[in-house]
């Protein structure tokens, strides 16, 4: 367990650091918006400004929830239910926890759906 708690906090560190930085490249966009008088929405040269502030709003919306399976996950570490099926409380297998650390189902149940 000691191996997927590490993995599990350097993701979630560097998803904080993606957040952090999203939220700078956020500011830089509002910043560019109020510095001109551009009507980006017809200007046929490129995206809008608020087509670029949705697509940051997107991807940081991505991230907070991956925060919050990681925090899940961390969680069932601490509890010793970390790598056991929510749906059929058989293991989830070191195959499937490697490419995804936050896995919550096994293979099977995941298929299923």
């Amino acid at each position: 367990m000691d191996g997927a708690r590490a993995r599990l906090e350097a993701d979630r560190d560097e998803t904080r650091r993606r957040l952090a930085s999203l939220a700078d490249d956020y500011d830089a966009v509002v910043a560019a918006s109020l510095d001109t008088n551009a009507d980006d929405e017809h200007d046929p040269e490129g995206a809008t400004i608020a087509y670029e502030r949705s697509q940051i709003g997107a991807v940081v919306r991505q991230l907070v929830f991956h925060l919050a399976e990681i925090d899940a996950a961390l969680t069932r570490v601490d509890a010793g239910t970390y790598g056991t099926c929510e749906t059929c409380g058989r293991a989830i297998g070191g195959g499937r926890l490697e490419a995804r650390p936050m896995a919550r189902t096994c293979i099977g149940c995941a298929r299923e759906g």
